[in-house]
């Protein structure tokens, strides 16, 4: 039996790769922080398959501990202050925890000398406004990160890189875009439209949807398919880099229009900018507004990725399409509300 332990498990993308391993017969331990409010939601379906540890990126023989009581074949690694907003106001918590967080692990496993094989979790925010839409990003792509967060996931990166190349260390990284489902922090733009088309149906909500950048497009995937490309890459002889994508890009706009039409209602946009609204057509009621609040001190016009290494060298592909994706959303909101 093959042991895993994931830093992360409770996240999205953790809970997904905890399935995904539990089903194809490994022991799988995960790292939680320790809070004062419940933040096992994602794992409760499967909590006595599982081994759960207490952890701190930040803190070196936490790490050194648990990787050495573990012993694991595989290590995963979502653990990460992946909010690009908050980010911004959190500088200093959000390199320790991803950059530093990172480089505990490589330096545990390193020093305790045990085989295993390590994962990164990249993301596409490390590409930054390299890209206008006309071309998709791979691995070999300049990176311009223009985030804390992009540049934090960016040395995190190199320093894995370095590891794998100086130690001869089995060390992935792989650039994920954005990858979606009902697991989605709620503080992230797709689940904060899906929450509010939800109690908008159910008549909950009387204010208006408030959203930042209408224009910025993204390359929006589905989180499980992501974490079965994530399983693949650690199943390989030789560690290497991945892009996962679908290599299709669509607007935050786009994403508003087919979150309403799943409850039957059309969205109509006027306006520019800041000034732009978007009414139910059949009422006029506005129920869209843009707040500059929620711009990015730099925004990223668009992320679209190249995932033809992954799909030939790994034999991944992608499913589910960006419409599911937003219609599964919001029935999932729909289903949490009722």
């Amino acid at each position: 039996m093959k042991r895993a332990l994931i830093f992360g498990i409770n996240g999205q993308d953790g809970s997904y790769l905890a399935e995904i391993l539990i089903e194809k017969g490994y022991e799988v331990n995960g790292t939680i922080r320790r809070s004062s409010v419940i933040t096992t939601e994602r794992i409760e379906h499967i909590f006595k398959k599982i081994k759960l540890h207490y952890c701190d990126m930040t803190d070196t023989m936490n790490i050194y501990n648990i990787i050495d009581r573990v012993k694991p074949d595989e290590i995963y690694n979502f653990s990460a202050q992946s909010h690009v907003k908050i980010s911004a106001e959190l500088e200093d918590y959000t390199f320790r925890v991803n950059t530093l967080g990172v480089l505990n692990i490589l330096q545990s496993v390193r020093n305790i000398g045990i085989k295993c094989k390590i994962y990164q979790a990249s993301t596409s925010e490390i590409m930054g406004n390299t890209t206008d839409g006309t071309f998709k990003m791979n691995e070999n792509s300049k990176q311009t990160p223009v985030s804390i967060y992009g540049i934090s996931k960016h040395a995190a990166q190199e320093i894995c890189n370095m590891y794998r190349d100086a130690y001869g260390m089995f060390v992935v990284n792989s650039i994920l875009y954005n990858h979606e489902s009902r697991r989605r922090g709620h503080n992230f733009v797709t689940q904060k439209i899906a929450m509010y088309v939800a109690r908008y149906k159910l008549g909950l909500e009387e204010t208006e949807l408030e959203l930042g950048n209408l224009n910025a497009r993204r390359d929006w995937g589905d989180a499980r398919e992501y974490m079965e490309a994530v399983y693949l890459m650690l199943q390989k002889e030789e560690p290497d880099n991945y892009v996962i994508a679908t290599g299709e890009t669509h607007s935050v706009r786009e994403y508003v229009e087919e979150a309403f039409k799943e409850i039957g209602i059309e969205i109509e946009w006027s306006g520019e900018g800041t000034s732009e609204i978007g009414r139910e057509r059949r009422s006029g009621r506005v129920i869209v507004r843009v707040n500059e609040k929620y711009y990015r001190d730099i925004e990223i016009d668009c992320l679209i990725g190249d995932s033809r290494k992954a799909r030939e060298k790994l034999g991944w592909e992608n499913k589910k399409k960006f419409r599911e994706i937003v219609k599964d959303m919001v029935r999932g909101a729909i289903e949490r509300y009722e």
